[in-house]
Parts: C-alpha cells; sequence; structure tokens
C-alpha cells in the first residue's frame, strides 16, 4: 500500500509542477492566454492591427500596379509578385496562426485544415523569401550589367524567376502532404511543419538559407560596384597634346597661326549624375531590404533547423515570437520599397485623391 501512495503523490506533484511551468510560460491555464488578462488583450490586438496592416498595404501596392500603366513592366512585376505573396500571408496563414495563438498553440480545427494551413504557410512565405531574392538580383544585373541588361532581357529573366520562385515554393509546401514527414498530431492537438529530419534540412535551406546566401553575395557585388561606379566618375581630366599646331591661309590671304599650348583641364562634379543618385538609392533600398530580412526570419530558421535535429524543445512563447517576428517581414517589405521610390509615393497619393 505504500509504494502505491508514494507513486501517487510522485505522480500529483510532477503534474503540479508541469502546469506550473506550462503557467509560467503563458499557456494552457497561464496568464498569456487568459481571456481577461491586460497583457494577453494587448498582445492578441497588435497581432491582429498586424495582419491587418499587412494585408492592406500590400493591397494597396498591388492596386497601384494595377492601375498604373506604367507599372506595368519590370521591375514592377516582380514588385507584385512580393506584394502577392505578402497578402497570402496576411490572408491566409497569420489569421489562422492567430486563431492558433488564442488556443494555447493547441490545434482545434481538425487534420484537413491543418495541412491546408501549413502547407499555405510554407508556401507564402518561402515565395515572399524568394521574391526577396529576385528584387535584389535584378537590381545587381540592372546596375553591373546596365549595357546588356536591355528591357527584353530583363523581363525575360524576371518572368524566369517568378515561375522558379513560385515553383520551388510549391515544391517544399506540397512535400509533406505526399508523405514527406507529418505535420499533424490528434493525440498532442498539435499542428507544426513536418519535423522529420531530412525534410527539415531540405525546407530551410530551400526556403532560407539558399536565398541568404544569394540575397549577401549580391549586396556585397552591389556595393562594391556602386562604389566603384561612383567614385571612377567623380573626377575627370583632359589633357591636350603638348605641341604647337600652326594653321596658315593661302599667299593671298594674311598669315594666321593659331598655338595650342600645353594644358590640362580638371572638372570635378558638383553632384552625383542621375544614373548615380539611382544606383546609390537602389543600393540602400536592396540593403535595408536585405538587412529587415535577415533579422525577421534569422530566429525563426535557426530553432527550425537546430530544434528536429537535436530533439530539443525551446519554451513556446519564443516560438510564437520567432514565428510572428518572420511574419512582420511581410508588413515591411511594401512600405520599405515604396520609401525609396518616388512614383509609388505619388501613385498612392493620387489613388487616395481619386477616391476623395
Amino acid at each position: 500500500m505504500t509504494q502505491p501512495n508514494v507513486s501517487l503523490v510522485t505522480a500529483n506533484l510532477s503534474g503540479a509542477w508541469a502546469r506550473a511551468g506550462s503557467d509560467d510560460l503563458g499557456y494552457g491555464a497561464g496568464n498569456f492566454y487568459r481571456p481577461f488578462s491586460v497583457f494577453s488583450v494587448l498582445t492578441l490586438t497588435l497581432l491582429a492591427m498586424l495582419v491587418v496592416a499587412t494585408f492592406v498595404w500590400n493591397l494597396l501596392v498591388l492596386l497601384t500596379i494595377l492601375r498604373v500603366r506604367t507599372f506595368h513592366r519590370v521591375p514592377h512585376n516582380l514588385v507584385a509578385s512580393m506584394a502577392i505573396s505578402d497578402v497570402m500571408v496576411a490572408a491566409l496563414v497569420m489569421p489562422l496562426s492567430l486563431v492558433h495563438e488564442l488556443n494555447g498553440r493547441l490545434w482545434k480545427l481538425g487534420r484537413v485544415l491543418c495541412q491546408v494551413w501549413i502547407s499555405f504557410d510554407v508556401l507564402c512565405c518561402t515565395a515572399s523569401i524568394w521574391n526577396v531574392t529576385a528584387i535584389a538580383l535584378d537590381r545587381y544585373w540592372s546596375i553591373t550589367r546596365h549595357l546588356e541588361y536591355t528591357l527584353k532581357t530583363r523581363k525575360r529573366i524576371s518572368n524566369v524567376m517568378i515561375a522558379l520562385t513560385w515553383l520551388l515554393s510549391s515544391v517544399i509546401a506540397l512535400s509533406p502532404l505526399f508523405g514527406w514527414g507529418e505535420t499533424y498530431s490528434e493525440e498532442g492537438m498539435e499542428c507544426q511543419v513536418s519535423q522529420e529530419p531530412s525534410y527539415t534540412i531540405f525546407s530551410t535551406f530551400g526556403a532560407f538559407y539558399l536565398p541568404l546566401c544569394v540575397v549577401l553575395f549580391v549586396y556585397w557585388k552591389i556595393y562594391k560596384a556602386a562604389k566603384f561606379r561612383i567614385g571612377s566618375c567623380k573626377t575627370n581630366t583632359i589633357t591636350p597634346m603638348a605641341e604647337v599646331i600652326e594653321v596658315k591661309e593661302t599667299s593671298r590671304q594674311p598669315q594666321m597661326v593659331f598655338t595650342v599650348r600645353h594644358a590640362t583641364v580638371t572638372f570635378q562634379t558638383d553632384g552625383d549624375t542621375w544614373r548615380e543618385q539611382k544606383e546609390k538609392k537602389a543600393a540602400l533600398m536592396v540593403g535595408i531590404l536585405i538587412g529587415v530580412f535577415v533579422l525577421c526570419w534569422i530566429p525563426f530558421f535557426l530553432t527550425e533547423l537546430i530544434i528536429p535535429l537535436c530533439h530539443c524543445d525551446i519554451p513556446p512563447i519564443w516560438k510564437s515570437i520567432f514565428l510572428w517576428l518572420g511574419y512582420s517581414n511581410s508588413f515591411f517589405n511594401p512600405l520599405i520599397y515604396t520609401a525609396f521610390n518616388k512614383n509609388y509615393n505619388n501613385a498612392l497619393r493620387n489613388l487616395f485623391s481619386r477616391q476623395r
């Protein structure tokens, strides 16, 4: 009789400690998701505002591209592709993720909806990341190869990049549906990206680490090219031949002699040329776009790669923070791009003025 009683007490204490730990992290019966907790209401309100703002900003960019005829060409097709992926993140992924957070990261909507949500999550986020990469590559080629990178070539290459972006994203997103790992656990009420180690390596490298290497290399090349071009164009020197040239008319005319002495004419541009200013702005825009992309997504993908391989875990609250930090990249993308493009600013103002 003593042994069962000791076991029962131990089990009760273990359960109490587990619940206490869960409460400290803000899950289950904890304070973080308690319906009337001030912190939970504030957090969920901010997340809901992020969802709405992400959807509205990207939708405005899409409407601007559709309404303005001059935007129906490169590189605006790349921006449109990025805005489509970010609108899908805001419309199809973030709302269900918010419901997931409301339920304490427990999935109560069934297997089918879980698979749909995870598939769209991976598809849209991967497409958004690769669209940023495509924009960076387009800027790189337009700065370093502006003579060969004609409008026709640019259009063809951009269309190929858009097609490859969505094709690769679809392959990564749909692979678990064909048996590569499991996304739904009915017993634990869990809905998450497949934790199969081989799929984890494939998906994280295909969705983040490969484009990360590309954009970092591209920005390094853009910075070097822009710096070299701007530096080489700053000072220009013209030095005529150091000799005397005489020009004589016919003997019937008075003799005329023009003498050119050795001279050096040096001039320095007072300001940057139009192309130099454009290249500077493009390099700065791509740099900020890449920097925000890295800061938003690297915490999430580091944990996504490490956790399944080491069979370890982190507190659920940090999983939520890293996930929503990644989602916020879809909010920052249109803000960054429109901030460095006066045409978009003017088009957006005209859009609002017409509505009035």
